[in-house]
């Protein structure tokens, strides 16, 4: 997404807009409750969890920490106590690792992410957001929403490729292009599926 840095207008009431996790597109937000992740074999309750966890490759002790939280806030929060300690090209990587964060979420929760990434029907995803207008955009008096919205158009980007790409595309998640990409002291590999259209299959996880 080479555009990301641009600023972009949405208004209100032609987008699909999230800010919490309840409501109907509350799922969307990577704070979600009830979208689990496996990694090398390592539960991680939602998609918060694992983006932060990202930020410290070198540091297995700080990502054990953050992985460990129930609340994805509190995940958040751990992550901030150690942000000296964040890789040092996080600006030119957070963005491939968030792409791939949410294509984790796709392939290990297909039936119910699908079904609501679809559930947009085509129109601007955007996160709203008082104080982040990286990630989200910012609402104004007139109805509208300021902000770069990356994480908006990374959605509407995966939705794009749900909608016409073959569903084994997006099936098993190769790692992003980022050096010194590891989890818990150990490289991370292809990421396949934990569940099948009709409910979860056996993990299948695999690290090198």
């Amino acid at each position: 997404m080479a555009a990301e840095l641009q600023t972009r207008i949405y208004n209100r009431r032609e987008a699909v807009v999230f800010r919490m996790t309840t409501g109907e597109f509350g799922g969307l937000s990577n704070m979600a409750p009830d979208f689990p992740l496996e990694i090398n074999g390592i539960r991680i309750d939602t998609a918060e969890a694992l983006y932060q966890a990202c930020r410290f490759p070198d540091h297995p002790e700080i990502q054990a920490v953050i992985l460990d939280q129930r609340s994805p806030m509190t995940a958040k929060m751990k992550s901030k106590k150690h942000r000296k300690s964040t890789r040092r090209d996080w600006p030119e990587v957070r963005v491939k690792i968030m792409r791939w964060c949410l294509r984790v979420k796709l392939a290990q929760n297909w039936s119910r992410f699908s079904t609501l990434l679809l559930r947009t029907d085509g129109r601007p995803i955007v996160e709203e957001s008082r104080k982040d207008d990286f990630w989200g955009a910012k609402p104004r008096d007139d109805g509208t929403f300021v902000g770069m919205n990356v994480l908006g158009r990374l959605l509407m980007e995966l939705r794009q490729e749900l909608q016409t790409g073959p569903k084994n595309a997006l099936g098993n998640v190769t790692p992003p292009n980022v050096p010194n990409f590891r989890l818990l002291s150990r490289n991370v590999g292809m990421v396949r599926p934990r569940e099948k259209d009709t409910g979860y299959s056996q993990p299948s996880m695999f690290g090198h």
